[in-house]
């Protein structure tokens, strides 16, 4: 039985609840069933965190304030002026807005649009991918560098909607919690890659401490940049 399991990963807060007893077992669950349970513990949280984001390429560090009130989560960014990017989940998708001069609902061709110089786009902070409807599970994997077993998941993006075309998932089997996610462009080449690298505990509950985003040279593995969200704590 899945055990409940709180993290902040892939750049959103996530929780997982155990299926009920009606509910498939886990070696039963489909994609659908996994993506469900990850799309519902994006709502349900009360909370604010203090993280950054770190561009590895300049050592350029861009604070911000995470606060959660249900399904709504908003990454409020300082700087002249401070922009807000509020990220609005519910069963079905996710709505991006941004606040400021050129505020308002974000369209998917803003989407691609970078986060203040960062490699980092709208579309990956709000983790619009996992409401896409095309989605089979691939197969068992164990990351090593976690050394968790995770499904992995492929899933295809809805035409013109985004700037990846397919998105590969890796799901924590016991929690529920993304683990990692790589983005491949229309001729199957990797873009850009999530991955957890630690966790650790706040007030009991479980948090993202760092994750670690790639961009890749198209048609290669040469990474091309690398910027770290990190969480430092509760805010204060």
């Amino acid at each position: 039985m899945l055990r409940r399991f709180f993290l902040l990963a892939s750049l959103a807060v996530c929780s997982f609840t155990a299926p009920a007893a009606e509910n498939p077992a886990p070696a039963e669950l489909t994609a659908a069933d996994i993506l469900h349970a990850v799309r519902a513990g994006q709502s349900g949280r009360h909370e604010a965190l203090d993280g950054q984001l770190r561009d590895d390429s300049n050592d350029k560090i861009y604070p911000f304030r995470l606060v959660a009130d249900g399904p709504l989560v908003r990454y409020q960014f300082g700087g002249k002026p401070p922009e807000t990017v509020q990220v609005r989940y519910n069963v079905d998708n996710s709505t991006l807005e941004e606040s400021g001069p050129d505020g308002g609902k974000m369209t998917p061709a803003n989407f691609d649009k970078k986060i203040l110089g960062t490699d980092l786009t709208y579309e990956d902070l709000s983790l619009r991918f996992i409401y896409w409807s095309q989605a089979a599970i691939e197969g068992d994997d164990r990351l090593m560098t976690l050394t968790r077993p995770a499904w992995r998941l492929r899933l295809q993006s809805p035409a013109k909607r985004s700037q990846y075309a397919s998105v590969l998932l890796w799901v924590d089997k016991e929690s529920g919690a993304l683990l990692q996610a790589e983005g491949y462009d229309e001729q199957g080449k990797l873009s850009r890659r999530f991955k957890v690298i630690s966790g650790q505990q706040l007030e009991g509950k479980w948090y993202l401490k760092q994750m670690r985003i790639e961009s890749f040279d198209v048609g290669s593995d040469h990474v091309r940049t690398r910027t770290y969200l990190e969480i430092k704590g509760l805010a204060k």
